[in-house]
């Protein structure tokens, strides 16, 4: 089941969303630690973390898929956001030097569609990180946080997902070492429990991420059709 965007807003504003955020994004920032003059895409609901690099960045957008509804990126600024279908990105080829997919993949209704279109738009030198909820949490079974709905991945899955649609894995990373319920009172005490959790049970992250790279040996296949591309309303 898709959760959209509105519901997605909702849990981000919560006290867990924020602990969530904050764990995923510290990891974010480890992978990528560096993104200067770069273009960076944000496919699903990347908006809780492209603010990690949207200061160093040229320039950073957010494309959601279009059965998720339409969000607002960033809040305080002119419109970067638009909603469009999943496998038909409204961008120019080869244009994208950094894309980040969390909230995204997991959705899909095709989902080697999708990464067809993200090796599409990414340059040849170009890099993505995908987020998706690790099969072997309790994260993936709780409906209460956007973690608990779509399809989720162990890392073998993805990885295999990744190779399959002309990716090349070269990083792999856990977050959400905290358990999803009793976390705690503040932010320093999930990130204690996120550090023992790294150290004890790495596996059980709640989200699985792969740094992928274009293989630039595959070949584009004919995209059929217009695409579609719905904008934010400015407020």
């Amino acid at each position: 089941m898709t959760i959209d965007a509105t519901a997605m807003a909702d849990f981000y504003a919560t006290r867990h969303g924020v602990m969530a955020a904050r764990q995923i994004r510290a990891r974010l920032a480890a992978l990528w630690p560096d993104l200067t003059g770069m273009e960076v895409l944000g496919v699903g609901y990347p908006a809780p973390y492209l603010r990690v690099w949207r200061e160093q960045a040229a320039r950073c957008v957010v494309i959601t898929p279009a059965q998720m509804g339409v969000t607002r990126w960033p809040a305080s600024r002119l419109n970067l956001s638009a909603a469009a279908e999943e496998d038909s990105l409204p961008l120019a080829d080869v244009s994208i030097d950094r894309l980040l997919m969390i909230h995204g993949l997991e959705h899909a209704e095709a989902a080697r569609r999708m990464l067809r279109e993200a090796w599409r738009v990414l340059r040849p030198e170009g890099r993505m990180i995908v987020v998706v909820p690790n099969r072997a949490s309790p994260w993936a079974y709780l409906e209460r946080t956007p973690f608990g709905h779509g399809q989720p991945y162990s890392a073998a899955q993805l990885g295999r997902l990744l190779a399959g649609s002309m990716f090349r894995v070269e990083r792999r990373d856990m977050a959400l070492l905290i358990p999803p319920l009793g976390l705690g009172k503040d932010l320093s005490t999930a990130d204690l429990l996120e550090r023992i959790g790294r150290r004890a049970v790495p596996q059980l992250g709640g989200v699985v991420l792969a740094e992928a790279v274009k293989d630039v040996a595959g070949v584009i296949p004919l995209m059929q059709g217009r695409r579609r591309l719905v904008f934010a309303e400015s407020r």
